[in-house]
């Protein structure tokens, strides 16, 4: 059993972006050596607009952006981005088989940006298998 880390960075719009990682979460599999086994990454979905679109309604009708959230208090005004980032989660564990993370046919993996401004962001690969 071994473990791989890799990670690659990603410049973000703000306001619930989804960005497809997928090629480069593939990129880090086949990179790993790793033949069987399992990475993590974020989230999946099918990259598709409509559908992006469904989630950033779906987020805004159960977190809305303007509510009076106690986090915003502070000076801060992203208690929304916080607490849908709670909900979709940070990571996500994908099987990998023959070298290559393995995916629904219409899934992609997707970093999903939650906050209000653009930021940097790093993402971790960790592939662990055979």
């Amino acid at each position: 059993m071994v473990a791989k880390s890799a990670r690659f960075r990603l410049r973000t719009g703000g306001e619930v972006e989804v960005v497809d990682i997928t090629a480069k979460v593939a990129e880090a599999v086949r990179a790993s050596g790793v033949r069987e086994g399992s990475t993590a990454a974020v989230t999946t979905i099918e990259h598709e607009s409509g559908l992006l679109e469904d989630l950033a309604a779906t987020l805004e009708r159960l977190v809305p952006r303007k509510s009076p959230y106690r986090h915003n208090r502070g000076g801060d005004d992203n208690g929304d981005s916080h607490l849908r980032a709670t909900l979709l989660g940070s990571s996500l564990s994908l099987p990998v088989s023959a070298g290559a993370p393995i995916l629904g046919t219409w899934q992609q993996v997707v970093f999903v940006e939650l906050d209000h401004r653009p930021r940097e962001r790093e993402v971790h690969v960790q592939v662990v298998g055979e």
